[in-house]
């Protein structure tokens, strides 16, 4: 006997038209938040987060080879209003915190008139994880 699922027409466009773009990071913050307002639009806080990554360079797992480690920063953008202003009273370099939000791609100009790319999380959630911080927040 086949059962044929009932689903309705509108979750079916939403489910084949909609696309996910979510990221989490876990990690430390590399240096205290900076604000900053470009052109007159609404202020941005700023802040860079490492997370590492570390592995054995052996070829089983018998083999005990030597410990590895990438260390990955990630540039962090606060948008949101109230979030924005707690990250920038409350992050702190060398503080441990879980950033989620979403993947941006741009492109700037550097100060030598050279355009280059940049990856940002945008983040509209953050969890502190550091104890010295959930007590001031």
């Amino acid at each position: 006997m086949n059962v044929i699922p009932c689903v309705s027409s509108h979750f079916l466009i939403y489910f084949f038209l909609s696309a996910i773009n979510r990221v989490q990071i876990l990690g430390r913050v590399g240096q205290d938040p900076l604000m900053r307002q470009v052109d007159g639009r609404n202020p941005v806080t700023i802040f860079s987060v490492a997370t590492n990554e570390m592995w054995r360079s052996g070829e089983g797992e018998a083999t005990q080879g030597d410990v590895s480690q990438k260390t990955t920063w990630h540039r962090i953008s606060v948008f949101k209003p109230g979030l924005r202003d707690i990250a920038y009273q409350y992050v702190k370099k060398g503080s441990r915190v879980l950033v989620e939000g979403k993947l941006d791609y741009g492109e700037y100009v550097d100060k030598n008139n050279v355009r280059r790319q940049a990856t940002t999380i945008i983040a509209d959630n953050i969890i502190f994880l550091s104890e010295n911080i959930r007590e001031r927040i």
